[in-house]
């Protein structure tokens, strides 16, 4: 037990291989809360596996249980800056199914690169549909108010749980790319917001 006044061990602290556990809202610049976990803003993970951006990650190495901050994460440091060139007017006619493209879905494309991308449909239109491949939280500055609740030496079984789904989500990031080379009629329809694979021809940006 630490007595008052006297720093934790180390090995309470935040580092790789912590289990830690929080309490954290983030808000925008505005103050607007963009995600206070449906109320219940506990986050339980082990640290240093790619559970946090990295702006968040590296802010709260070395903290300790009951240490409080307010943490303002930068977008290069979290989903990285805007770029209105992802922002592309796409022929309504390279969707598989033209009729049932709305705003908000969200579908893979592929350009003649082999490149994938995922893009939102921010508008429809008569003959095209307005896509943005930009993360939506991109060239947001986030506002993390983090509480520790618990710091501890993560057990065995947890760093190798960890690192399993580090592994499992870029084994899935790849399949999403090798999905994007199956065809142009491969169509997910889930509760009505769909992915679609639409292979995307010359690159152009969406006019004002």
């Amino acid at each position: 037990m630490t007595g008052k006044g006297t720093a934790p061990p180390e090995d309470l602290r935040i580092a790789p291989n912590s289990f830690v556990s929080l309490d954290c809202t983030l808000r925008d610049e505005d103050g607007e809360v963009i995600d206070d976990g449906d109320g219940d803003g506990r986050v339980d993970y082990v640290h240093g596996y790619g559970m946090l951006v990295p702006g968040l990650d590296t802010a709260l190495s070395g903290l300790a249980e009951g240490d409080q901050r307010e943490i303002l994460v930068p977008p290069a440091s979290g989903y990285g800056e805007r770029d209105e060139d992802l922002v592309m007017e796409v022929d309504r006619s390279d969707f598989p199914n033209p009729e049932r493209i709305a705003e908000g879905d969200e579908l893979d494309a592929e350009w003649p690169d082999g490149e994938s991308q995922t893009m939102r449909v921010v508008e429809v239109r008569s003959d095209s549909v307005i896509v943005d491949a930009n993360h939506p939280l991109a060239g947001v500055a986030l506002r993390y108010f983090v509480s520790v609740l618990r710091v501890r030496p993560a057990s065995t079984e947890e760093i190798e749980r960890a690192a399993r789904e580090l592994e499992e989500a870029e084994d899935a990031a790849q399949a999403e790319e090798e999905k994007a080379a199956c065809g142009a009629d491969h169509v997910h329809d889930d509760g009505g917001s769909h992915e679609q694979l639409i292979t995307l021809g010359k690159r152009k940006s969406a006019p004002n």
